[in-house]
């Protein structure tokens, strides 16, 4: 059995509040890309973890993955089975991709070995492994509050457009980034984004986190600029970053600005 997790990026990010508990609430949307890992699920008599592809940092046991597999084997008492994962979606870069690897590992497991949990237990699960985590059980474009697992769907297709996503050789501490906001009720409802036409996202739409990873990474924010140089109708930074994506009506064949050598990047 084989899927492939998708990353996401965050159209629009605001900080709205800080908790009780001292996380934030925030207000963005998720929105699916085709950017994906691979990850291969397979019988075994000894339970077995493996991967390839991007050089995963800390110890396989630590493994997102891996994690799903022990909250369903808590309850379920899972047999062995052999998971390998094929990484492409690159680290700190605020694309979702260890989040999308367990929320799909729930799904496969779920099917595997047949255990009926319905989609809405499912996004349970996925909400101990991480905030985002639960969009991916559903995987459609989501208005995200909460610490973002609160999940509404949206109207927004951007299937007629083309997406760049661009990731230096930067990863931008989560936690860290939090620390350098000061927290606001959003200038513009982004449940209300499918009523306003793309070419308004420029001067509308705000990630919150780009002005103090912009001071001290003011690289990323030279990549945002090359995107808007190309035609991108909307650019920005996913999540407290450090990829940044441009939304293409079509990108150009041939470019005269050049991206860095060693910068990922993804069409």
């Amino acid at each position: 059995m084989i899927s492939f997790p998708n990353a996401k990026i965050n159209i629009g990010l605001n900080v709205v509040s800080k908790r009780d508990d001292g996380y934030h609430n925030l207000e963005t949307i998720f929105y699916p890309v085709k950017l994906a890992d691979a990850l291969e699920l397979t019988d075994s008599d000894v339970m077995q973890f493996s991967t390839s592809g991007i050089k995963i940092d800390g110890k396989s046991k630590n493994n997102l993955v891996l994690k799903a597999y022990q909250i369903l084997h808590d309850d379920f008492k899972l047999s062995p089975v052999k998971l390998h994962l094929h990484k492409i979606i690159p680290f700190g870069a605020g694309l979702g991709g260890g989040s999308a690897d367990a929320a799909f590992a729930l799904k496969m497991l779920n099917e595997y070995f047949s255990l009926k949990i319905p989609l809405s237990k499912l996004k349970k699960y996925a909400a101990q492994i991480g905030a985002d985590c639960p969009f991916f059980i559903h995987n459609k474009p989501s208005f995200a509050s909460g610490i973002g697992e609160q999940l509404q769907p949206v109207n927004l297709d951007l299937s007629e457009y083309e997406i760049l996503i661009i990731k230096p050789n930067i990863s931008v501490n989560t936690r860290d980034a939090f620390k350098n906001i000061l927290p606001a009720q959003a200038k513009f409802n982004l449940k209300m984004i499918e009523n306003l036409p793309i070419d308004k996202w420029k001067d509308t739409i705000e990630n919150d986190f780009e002005k103090s990873v912009f001071q001290k990474y003011p690289q990323i924010e030279s990549l945002k600029q090359t995107l808007y140089k190309m035609g991108a109708v909307y650019a920005s930074m996913s999540g407290s970053g450090s990829a940044v994506y441009g939304i293409f009506r079509h990108l150009p064949v041939k470019q005269n600005i050049l991206i860095p050598k060693g910068i990922f990047t993804y069409r």
